[in-house]
């Protein structure tokens, strides 16, 4: 398990849903999103998460109903978004389990303060080792400069183990070729921003990893790259692009 908290973002209107996740993604927190209560369910059996921000109002499955069934086999902190402010909503969403609770329309930076006060309180035994971390059989030490999968260390140039590392501290995110260029070759570098493909796929090789059907570095069409470990499979509806080959 990875030490970067994974967060699932309930909300279906997009703009919403897009605006949470990036600044939730900006304080380095891995996000996952749905649109609605059938993909919160999915997505909540399918992972671990240390946290949930959930909309009251959603289709297929209500926000109520989804705030139920995550409370009957989870502890995991709950933040409840609505458009309702009355105050017997509020209790309603207390009583269902939720451990707060935001009116639209909120600040995203008070939702992001709410979130580390609540994982504080939740976590305040655990003393996450922000330079280390670690995916299934892959760990990611950047602070001893060493990537090791099944034990057996990679040799990786140093601009590989920048970009394994720049991409590893945020699962989920997703960086263009321009930003990966600026973070691992520098911002002087003068060569093409395809440049970045060739170190792409270099790791990729060492990593194992088949582009087609990606274990830790998925490709976003037209934008760039995202490491999402353990990833080839996506539920139904989900907004990620698929993969190609590069």
């Amino acid at each position: 398990m990875s030490d970067v908290r994974r967060i699932l973002v309930v909300e279906d209107e997009k703009s919403i849903r897009d605006a949470v996740a990036a600044y939730l993604e900006r304080e380095g927190y891995w996000v996952t999103p749905a649109a609605d209560g059938e993909q919160a369910l999915y997505q909540f059996a399918l992972h671990r998460f240390d946290m949930v921000v959930l909309d009251l109002m959603l289709p297929k499955v209500s926000g109520e109903q989804v705030c139920r069934e995550i409370r009957d086999r989870s502890d995991v902190p709950i933040i409840m978004v609505t458009a309702k402010g009355e105050v017997e909503e509020r209790v309603r969403g207390l009583e269902l389990g939720a451990d707060d609770y935001m009116v639209k329309p909120f600040s995203p930076r008070e939702l992001i303060a709410r979130i580390k006060a609540l994982l504080r309180r939740t976590h305040s035994d655990e003393l996450p080792q922000r330079d280390r971390f670690v995916f299934g059989d892959l760990t990611v030490d950047i602070a001893g400069h060493r990537a090791i999968l099944k034990g057996v260390d990679l040799d990786l140039t140093a601009s590989e183990f920048k970009l394994l590392s720049t991409l590893a501290r945020y699962p989920g995110r997703v960086y263009s070729r321009m930003e990966l260029i600026e973070k691992v070759l520098g911002y002087d570098f003068e060569g093409y921003e395809r440049t970045v493909d060739s170190h792409i796929k270099n790791l990729r090789a060492k990593l194992g990893d088949d582009p087609k059907h990606p274990r830790y570095i998925a490709t976003v069409h037209g934008v760039g790259y995202r490491f999402e470990p353990q990833s080839a499979t996506t539920p139904p509806q989900s907004s990620s692009s698929p993969a190609d080959s590069n």
